[in-house]
């Protein structure tokens, strides 16, 4: 019996005092208000050094003229402006720094606010375990220009990403990219004259969906590269969006791994694995609208994969695609288009395999499943017939798999929704 009190009003003292930590915490949590000023450079960046967890940084309206990247280090920190065109982040006269904003830490909300004309990326996120962005304009203003910044939204290395209502204007790479990392949702945002405007990049459970990508060059991509910490991505969902008049001539810089990506291009699926597209409307892209390829470079990655497996399109709508195709600037383009002549499908897939399952078939839960996709034509590549003369090496007929594979899980997201709302 003395045990059992004893134990009881230990557990009581210890529940009062996590308790008063918690009530401490939410009293000592400041709202900082700041507005643009001469200074605005070092006081915004003195403010993200002095904020503790749980503090709020308020962007009043107006424009902060800035000339280096700002950063921020603390965890459970809110960055809130008065709205996406009201408080602007302007760093058009950048001297130094990578990025506008560097993020490297936990639990952050970034609200209401735009960067604009930044000399790197517009928002960069490192090694980040929730980072929440919400309403948020990236934007390089004036024709889209190599020059630009590579990245609008640059997520990296991170896990629970949520990206949502934002819009991201003229990367000379991805207006929104989300790099290596895990449990990713990106939704209901706008991308428009980038070279990509979406890119899930080595990463694992993303769920892109009920977004608007339009005159990018490539709308949507899901690649898998080789030689980077992460590798193997895998359980990604790409549903409900509008991918369409994505036409704009490619931007980026020689050497980019986007600068590959035919102008006109409505989906792209790089050596990724588990893929799921469905319920997209994909259209009036000139070369095509949507495409399923091999990793084509030479690679001294050995663990490195270069082949898309699993990859299952189903209820999506299609239509006219291939109608200016990319062949003057893009080779894959030209062999399509060559191949293809005045047919060019909906849906194209290269055909590269590992030589033994070029003369044996796909293992059958690898293979690319299709159904109800309306009326979209199709076309893919035999590699040995393309090398035989006088033999077409073009597949068209894709054929609906009533067999699909067991659909993929929603990513789910602890969202703070007091904080976002």
């Amino acid at each position: 019996m003395f045990n059992f009190f004893k134990n009881e009003k230990f557990m009581l003292y210890h529940l009062i005092t996590i308790f008063l930590f918690l009530f401490a915490s939410i009293v000592s949590a400041e709202i900082y208000e700041i507005g643009p000023s001469k200074n605005s450079q070092e006081e915004l960046q003195e403010l993200m050094i002095l904020v503790n967890p749980g503090d709020t940084i308020i962007l009043k309206e107006g424009v902060y003229e800035l000339t280096d990247g700002l950063s921020l280090t603390h965890s459970n920190v809110t960055i809130k402006g008065e709205g996406m065109h009201k408080s602007i982040l302007d760093f058009s006269n950048q001297i130094s720094g990578a990025q506008g904003l560097l993020v490297s830490s936990d639990q952050v909300v970034l609200k209401d606010f735009a960067v604009i004309d930044s000399k790197g990326d517009g928002i960069k996120v490192v090694g980040a375990d929730g980072i929440y962005i919400v309403n948020v304009r990236t934007q390089w203003r004036g024709e889209p220009k190599t020059s630009n910044g590579a990245y609008g939204f640059y997520p990296v290395q991170s896990k629970n990403v949520y990206i949502e209502g934002c819009i991201a204007i003229g990367a000379s790479d991805a207006g929104i990219y989300v790099g290596q990392s895990e449990n990713i949702i990106v939704r209901n945002n706008i991308a428009e004259y980038n070279v990509a405007g979406i890119e899930i990049e080595n990463s694992y459970y993303a769920d892109v969906y009920e977004n608007i990508v339009r005159f990018n060059t490539g709308g949507i991509l899901v690649f898998d590269l080789p030689d980077l910490p992460q590798q193997g991505g895998h359980s990604i969902r790409v549903f409900g969006n509008k991918s369409i008049k994505n036409n704009t001539a490619n931007f980026a810089p020689k050497g980019n791994i986007v600068s590959t990506v035919p102008r006109g291009t409505g989906i792209l699926v790089l050596a990724s694995k588990n893929v799921e597209i469905f319920e997209n409307e994909i259209r009036d892209n000139a070369t095509i609208n949507l495409a399923i390829a091999s990793y084509f470079e030479e690679t001294d990655d050995v663990n490195y994969y270069p082949h898309p497996r699993t990859i299952s399109l189903y209820k999506n709508d299609f239509s006219n695609s291939g109608f200016d195709p990319d062949i003057n600037s893009n080779e894959m383009a030209k062999i399509l288009s060559e191949i293809a002549g005045e047919k060019m499908p909906d849906i194209f897939w290269d055909g590269i395999l590992p030589l033994k399952q070029i003369f044996f078939g796909q293992r059958e839960d690898e293979r690319i499943f299709a159904k109800d996709n309306g009326n979209a034509s199709y076309l893919s590549i035999n590699p040995i017939k393309y090398f035989l003369p006088f033999i077409d090496p073009a597949n068209r007929d894709l054929g609906e798999f009533d067999q699909m594979p067991s659909p993929l899980k929603a990513v789910e997201i602890n969202i703070p929704l007091e904080r976002i709302n």
